[in-house]
């Protein structure tokens, strides 16, 4: 495990308030899920032009990524997609890690396969809490589809949870209260839900700016039309936590020993869902790791602090690329 390296390119300035980026519906396992895309502005034609693949923590949305992807955008075509149940995306049958690694598998050979500069190329992942587990396991699984892997604030299994989550995961585990906990949420206004995520969530809430949180209730308002909202958040949770409960080859912790793409873990010393410190131990676990540990910086680091996060991912990728030349092979990272 090293320190994470920030990148010294140049990235663009971003507006106050970026609108979301427009997507579509892609077709996975079993259904289909809403992939939004933001298009490559590299500084120059020959620039590095990859791919990369973003993917959100459990209540998120593709949405959680339109800074990042933004600034991303000098080196990687970007996707984002909903989880299924969550954003635009319709329900599974069952709610699963396994289910949602799938469906980020699925997208994954839909941006490979896409024409243009990159296609064929193994994807730049980027996985958010839930999102970093589910990104784990796909890049376990599926190697050959992944050029890097970063993990923000990943939800590794852990066996003391943190008092943030302590009551509602007691009470998800129970028999029938997941019912009980959707039909709760649907009582408590788009306007609470979004002033508690963003205490909860970022390390100082005074940086969310006003028109940020106004366009996140509109979007919650949006789900709350959706009959399957509150089940896809209590159920998923529910998936979550009894995936901690794995042994052997299923367990995430032997999972992230076997993962071979270089990576890069990035949490915030505030972050009040999962514990900063393991993120120093999911560093020291994977075999080629580097850090970023965020003075002041919540669960949401791509979205808190957009900037710091993205040049720790860029860097990874400029290191990847002059480690690849350096020893003559071809790389996604080598790639104009």
């Amino acid at each position: 495990m090293t320190d994470a390296r920030l990148s010294e390119s140049p990235l663009p300035r971003l507006a106050r308030l970026l609108p979301p980026w427009s997507g579509e519906m892609v077709p996975v396992t079993g259904g289909e899920v809403f992939v939004r895309s933001t298009p490559w502005r590299g500084p120059a034609d020959d620039a590095p032009r990859e791919r990369a693949l973003y993917v959100h923590g459990l209540g998120g949305a593709s949405t959680n990524w339109t800074d990042l992807a933004a600034l991303l955008a000098v080196r990687f075509e970007g996707h984002a997609l909903d989880l299924p149940g969550f954003g635009r995306s319709g329900p599974p049958r069952r709610y699963s890690i396994e289910r949602h690694a799938q469906a980020v598998i699925d997208v994954l050979e839909w941006v490979t396969a896409r024409p243009g500069p990159g296609q064929g190329q193994p994807v730049h992942l980027v996985g958010n809490s839930l999102g970093g587990l589910v990104s784990v396991w796909v890049a376990t699984r599926r190697p050959d589809l992944v050029a890097t892997l970063t993990l923000i604030s990943a939800a590794m299994p852990v066996y003391r949870v943190p008092d943030a989550l302590d009551r509602a995961i007691t009470l998800v585990l129970l028999p029938g209260v997941p019912s009980l906990a959707e039909r709760r949420l649907s009582g408590i206004s788009p306007e609470e839900r979004v002033r508690g995520l963003v205490q909860t969530c970022f390390g100082d809430p005074s940086r969310v700016p006003p028109e940020r949180l106004e366009q996140v209730v509109e979007e919650m308002r949006e789900r709350d039309e959706q009959p399957w909202a509150g089940q896809a958040l209590t159920r998923s949770l529910r998936g979550l936590i009894t995936s901690y409960l794995r042994f052997g080859r299923a367990n995430a912790w032997r999972m992230a020993r076997s993962v071979r793409m270089p990576a890069l873990v990035v949490t915030g010393d505030r972050d009040r869902l999962v514990d900063p410190a393991v993120a120093g131990r999911l560093a020291e676990v994977l075999p080629d790791a580097r850090l970023q540990v965020q003075p002041g910086i919540g669960h949401l680091a791509m979205m808190e602090a957009p900037e710091p996060t993205a040049r720790a991912v860029l860097a990874l990728a400029e290191d990847v690329a002059d480690r690849a030349r350096a020893v003559g092979q071809d790389s996604p990272t080598a790639q104009a």
